[in-house]
């Protein structure tokens, strides 16, 4: 039985604790050092706001079945209500709008204010010039602007092309898409807006502003085809109506120049006038007619939303978690002092057990 007996190494943690509490001054001298060295670095930090909010667009679906079909499906994890939209724009699109330029360029002119009054201007210029940062992202920035090439304009481009963006505007886009996102639920088809920036009114104030964008381009979408028939149906309105008034001016003034003659061919042309008259009547009623079932459909199209959270000033910071990073920075300088410490004696560490 002695001979099947197998021996195998398991680690002495007596050992291990007896060699970190011979080198503890080690500890004392690393952990301090990093702990006021990562206490600077997140302070330097600028803290950010996060604001968010909820709201549900008005669903269009083909049909009673497929809404009830999608109903069930959702409960299952999958969205066939809104592929059964009649919108060529997939609700679960509406995200993919924060990678169009011009929607993005479009909230450049949103106006703001900062929760102690001092900053008041568009969200541009509030990128651009009221931006806190590390005095070594500053000092980076310099030397990266001695050493950068000169711009040249694209021939052709346009100042006011949200497709034709200098250097400079094209980073203020790429940090607009990661203060700013727009998500959905694929199960309930809840939009969600997040804005964060550095002061908590202004991250509220976007967050507002993008979802009124939003509503405005959704509706836009949703109605442009209704919109273009209105118009359509109006403007062939207005000429019926103006074609019905020159007849009936017309037969007016030949029925009251000839009320008193009997004459056939007179009588004849009167009944002309009138049935002509009729006809153009008839063509602007009917226009008429169009035009209000057109004026229907533009609200019959345009989307209601319901807002399931509003956007709240933010009380706390969202960013960046100081205890954390400082806690988490400590923990790291301790593993790296006690893989110092082992990394020459590991095999002393293991002892072998007979089983």
């Amino acid at each position: 039985m002695e001979d099947n007996k197998k021996n195998i190494e398991v680690i002495d943690l007596r050992v291990i604790f007896k060699k970190i509490l011979a080198n503890k001054k080690l500890y004392f001298k690393v952990l301090p050092i990093v702990f006021v060295l990562s206490c600077a670095y997140i302070l330097c930090i600028p803290r950010t706001y996060t604001s968010s909010l909820s709201l549900a667009p008005e669903m269009n679906n083909s049909s009673s079945l497929g809404g009830t079909i999608g109903s069930l499906a959702s409960s299952f994890g999958f969205d066939l209500g809104n592929m059964e939209t009649s919108d060529a724009i997939n609700p679960m699109l509406y995200p993919d709008l924060m990678e169009d330029n011009g929607f993005i360029v479009g909230l450049f002119d949103i106006k703001v204010v900062s929760a102690d009054g001092e900053i008041k201007c568009n969200y541009y210029d509030y990128l651009t010039k009221h931006q806190d940062e590390p005095f070594w992202s500053k000092g980076i920035g310099s030397i990266k602007n001695l050493f950068a090439e000169k711009e040249t304009p694209i021939k052709g481009a346009s100042k006011s092309s949200p497709y034709m963006l200098s250097k400079r505007q094209d980073g203020i886009v790429e940090g607009i898409r990661k203060d700013i996102t727009i998500s959905i639920d694929k199960k309930t088809a809840v939009i969600t807006i997040t804005a964060q920036a550095q002061d908590p009114l202004i991250c509220k104030t976007l967050a507002d502003s993008v979802k009124e964008r939003l509503q405005v381009f959704i509706t836009n979408y949703r109605t442009s085809k209704s919109r273009i028939d209105e118009e359509y149906y109006k403007n062939l309105a207005t000429e019926a109506k103006h074609e019905y008034e020159k007849a009936r001016q017309l037969y007016g003034s030949y029925a009251d120049a000839n009320t008193d003659l009997q004459l056939a061919s007179l009588r004849s042309k009167q009944e002309d006038l009138e049935n002509d008259m009729q006809l153009k009547y008839n063509a602007y009623s009917t226009m008429m007619t169009q035009y209000q079932a057109a004026k229907a459909k533009v609200q019959e199209r345009t989307p209601a939303f319901t807002i399931v959270k509003g956007a709240a000033v933010p009380v706390k910071a969202s960013g960046p978690k100081r205890m954390i990073f400082v806690i988490g920075m400590c923990i790291l300088a301790f593993i790296g002092c006690t893989i110092y410490i082992l990394k020459n004696n590991i095999k002393r560490f293991f002892i072998q057990e007979n089983i």
